[in-house]
């Protein structure tokens, strides 16, 4: 066989390089794992507010009164409630009520007396919440939907960006780039892993130092003990090692 290159512009389309098309569906199934783990906990987390979301639609807000105030340890108040017993009317009655969580940090600043904004179900008017901590807990229903859309657009963003990767680093240098005979500083090893190694070629009388980069485990064209590869336009410093089975898929052997 002998090697038969057309002049660029070649022919050379991304489903012809070897591994990039199985690169994508890797990134692209990445991102939807994700994205589905992400609306899996946020899901979660969801359900386990239904019930304060349904109170909340019910509930009237009404003004209490604090009698109790009972803080965590001081080490623990960023991330553990207080508890409040309050008093308060509602239809012209009093009630009482006794274990409403608040926020510690809020509940530092109470003391007997103080008044709160209370949350009230008129059918179950003994079982007032404290309205601050439970208008912010309900708060993060939109999470579900937040981390949904940011994970589709990450995805997106993901698989644009292979997409774009592939083009300028596999792509581009086939079809637009210059071919050259390398020369390997050190002899190459043998071996299955991506092949990296210190080259030069000369253009114009002048030597051009590159590092070049090859498939791994694939045997590189070469000519005696140069080695093909393709300049990539926007890294003339690195260059691409042309294997036999690419310059076979690309119809480069004739």
């Amino acid at each position: 066989m002998q090697l038969a290159i057309p002049s660029a512009p070649r022919p050379v389309k991304l489903s012809q390089i070897p591994g990039a098309l199985r690169r994508m569906a890797w990134v692209a199934l990445a991102a939807v794992l994700a994205t589905a783990l992400g609306w899996f906990l946020a899901a979660r987390a969801q359900s386990s507010l239904s019930a304060e979301r349904e109170f909340l639609e019910r509930a009237h807000e009404v003004q209490g009164q604090v009698t109790e105030v009972v803080l965590p340890p001081i080490e623990r108040r960023l991330e553990t409630p207080a508890k409040l017993r309050v008093i308060y009317k509602l239809g012209g009655r009093d009630y009482a009520a006794s274990g409403l969580q608040a926020s510690s940090v809020e509940a530092e600043q109470l003391f007997i007396g103080s008044k709160v904004a209370l949350l009230v179900d008129p059918a179950a008017p003994t079982k007032a919440q404290d309205a601050l901590w439970l208008r912010g807990r309900v708060g993060w229903v939109w999470l579900g939907t937040l981390i949904v859309g940011l994970g589709l657009l990450l995805g997106a963003g993901l698989v644009a960006f292979e997409v774009r990767r592939a083009i300028r680093r596999e792509v581009a240098p086939l079809r637009w780039g210059a071919l050259v005979w390398l020369t390997a500083d050190e002899p190459l090893p043998d071996s299955k892993e991506e092949l990296r190694f210190a080259a030069h070629y000369f253009r114009d009388d002048v030597k051009q130092v590159v590092m070049a980069r090859g498939r791994p485990g694939r045997r590189p064209v070469r000519n005696g003990e140069k080695v093909l590869a393709a300049v990539v336009p926007s890294e003339p410093t690195w260059v691409r090692v042309i294997d036999e089975e690419l310059a076979r898929v690309l119809g480069w052997y004739r």
